[in-house]
């Protein structure tokens, strides 16, 4: 009864920010004609945010899956069997398996909030989290084909994203010794599997269920997140950047804000980053292409609706310390 209360309320809430961005967005292009003409700003903030929405929801979509099987069909006693006792250890395991997962950093969130929700250390969760939209598999061969099969950009990308990740989620180990999450989640997470030993049909059954309640409580959250992401994209301009100066240290601040800000989906970021070859130097690029996947603007808004708002700010920041002291250290290489 509680879950469907809650699945009700945030189709609620989904509902009526969809229904408000539709009056924003169609009722103005059905009203455009000779006598009335949209300004070119509204025209790109509008492009800028469905295109944030179409590359963010399928991968979303994913991650609530995933997130429904875990919570159905994955029990503590499998979480405790795979993950290491020792914390080198289960923060280096979240790490590689990260790698290894295609996830974008909006559908790994609802993933990695029902794996510390059913007993994964929060620090291994962090470690996933991070290395899950960075270094997976289609991220790779992205950075390699937009870089012009460049090899070398790629494996920086892998390389110095991982060592950051690592670093990260050993600090949270040190510094958090609970999981971190909101007291509603929790609650709700720790309840132990009563579909065990159900039929197949109903586990599955009860896996839909969940993921669609997942689906519902991130996309309100996703939505925001957009929405903020593309009006500054279209009324901040990216050349106000640029103030900072063109030395390396400023050029990387530069790069590492626009990655925040432009909030793009880390299979196709480094498209973008490979447009200010001739601007920025190579290891600012590399700033850009770590930086984004970990934390951006929309993920923001989404983990601050999973994680307590202290420790969202204390990951933002060992983030953006940790990833420009590993890319500013990696110019030596």
């Amino acid at each position: 009864m509680q879950s469907r209360q809650r699945l009700s309320t945030n189709f609620s809430v989904v509902f009526v920010l969809g229904t408000f961005i539709c009056l924003i967005f169609a009722v103005p292009l059905f009203l455009e004609s000779d006598l009335f003409t949209l300004p070119n700003s509204f025209k790109q903030f509008n492009t800028i945010f469905l295109s944030i929405l179409i590359e963010a929801i399928p991968f979303v979509l994913i991650g609530v899956l995933i997130a429904g099987f875990i919570q159905i069909f994955i029990t503590e006693d499998h979480l405790r069997a795979w993950i290491p006792k020792n914390k080198i250890s289960a923060v280096l395991m979240s790490c590689v398996v990260g790698a290894l997962f295609p996830a974008c950093e909006c559908g790994i969130v609802p993933i990695v909030r029902r794996l510390i929700g059913k007993g994964v250390p929060l620090y291994a969760g962090i470690g996933f989290l991070l290395t899950g939209p960075l270094i997976n598999p289609i991220v790779i061969i992205s950075t390699y084909m937009a870089f012009g099969n460049d090899l070398k950009m790629a494996l920086l990308r892998m390389g110095v994203g991982f060592i950051a990740a690592v670093i990260i989620a050993l600090i949270v180990s040190f510094l958090y010794k609970s999981n971190q999450l909101k007291s509603k989640i929790e609650l709700d997470s720790s309840v132990t599997n009563p579909t065990k030993k159900q039929p197949i049909v109903l586990r599955i059954h009860e896996m839909l269920n969940h993921a669609i309640d997942e689906f519902f409580d991130m996309s309100k959250y996703l939505i925001m997140g957009a929405f903020v992401a593309a009006l500054l994209q279209t009324y901040v301009s990216a050349q106000s950047l640029f103030l900072f100066g063109d030395g390396l240290v400023q050029s990387t601040i530069v790069m590492m804000a626009l990655a925040y800000f432009l909030s793009l989906c880390s299979e196709a970021d480094a498209f973008i980053g490979a447009s200010f070859k001739n601007l920025f130097p190579s290891t600012s690029i590399l700033a850009f292409l770590i930086y984004g996947p970990m934390i951006d603007l929309k993920n923001t808004i989404m983990l601050l609706s999973v994680f307590k708002a202290k420790f969202v700010f204390v990951l933002f920041l060992l983030i953006t310390s940790i990833v420009f002291i590993c890319v500013y250290l990696s110019s030596f290489i």
